[in-house]
C-alpha cells in the first residue's frame, strides 16, 4: 500500500512544533487499516508483537507499507519512504471476543 503523509494531518500539530513527524500511532494505525484492508483480518483483533521506529515520517512522505504472512500466523511488515526504513515489525491476529 502507498499513502502520502498528509502536510496538514492533524497529528503534526503538536508532534514536535518546528520539526513535525508522524506520530508512530498513527504509523500503526496505518498498518493495521492496510492489513485489514489486503487480508480480511480486523485490526481490533491483531495484537502488535514487536515494533522498531527506525527513521521519522514527515509530512509529505510517500510511505509504502508493505507485509507477509508467516507460515505460523504472524504478520511482518515494513514502512518504507524511499529507500529510508521507516518502521518494522510484527502483528498477530487474533480470535474475536
Amino acid at each position: 500500500m502507498h499513502w502520502s503523509v498528509p502536510l496538514d494531518h492533524p497529528a503534526l500539530a503538536g508532534h514536535f512544533p518546528g520539526t513535525p513527524i508522524l506520530p508512530g500511532v498513527v504509523l500503526l494505525d496505518t498498518v493495521l487499516h492496510a492489513i485489514a484492508a489486503a487480508t480480511g483480518i480486523a485490526p481490533d483483533v491483531c495484537e502488535i508483537s514487536s515494533v522498531k521506529f527506525l527513521s521519522p515520517a514527515s509530512p509529505g512522505d510517500e510511505l509504502v507499507i508493505r507485509h507477509i504472512l508467516s507460515a505460523g500466523g504472524t504478520i511482518h511488515f515494513d514502512i518504507v519512504a524511499g529507500t529510508r526504513k521507516i518502521a518494522s515489525g510484527s502483528i498477530v491476529p487474533g480470535s474475536p471476543v
